[in-house]
């Protein structure tokens, strides 16, 4: 059973994570239709080594997200879980930037999509 203060923090956590792969982007405006297939997106070399390092940070963060819903009280996790948004912060200016890019927009969401749901 959890109390409302718990229902809050989780939420929170959810609108951080939304929040960190859809607010850094309020300039852009993405098209409804997203391309399913990463594969046919051709994307310049610093955005595919920019999305190599963000996919791999997504996969922590991923599993610090499933510890959590496990156990919130996890001080280890959550120190974790802050530290993964540190390093988020440090990329916002360059995802900023690349997300100007309609084909890395595109599969910018197509490889956030997994998070969101994990979230």
């Amino acid at each position: 059973m959890s109390n409302g203060y718990e229902e809050n923090r989780l939420d929170f956590l959810k609108k951080l994570g939304l929040t960190l792969g859809v607010s850094l982007i309020p300039s852009v405006r993405l098209s409804a239709v997203i391309i399913d297939d990463k594969e046919t997106i051709r994307l310049a070399p610093a955005m595919i080594e920019f999305m190599d390092r963000y996919e791999q940070w997504m996969d922590e963060y991923i599993e610090v997200i499933r510890k959590f819903k496990r156990n919130a009280d996890d001080m280890a996790n959550n120190a974790n879980m802050i530290r993964l948004c540190d390093v988020a912060k440090e990329w916002q200016p360059a995802l900023v930037n690349y997300m100007k890019d309609t084909d890395f927009a595109r599969y910018y969401m197509i490889a956030t999509e997994r998070m969101t749901k994990e979230i």
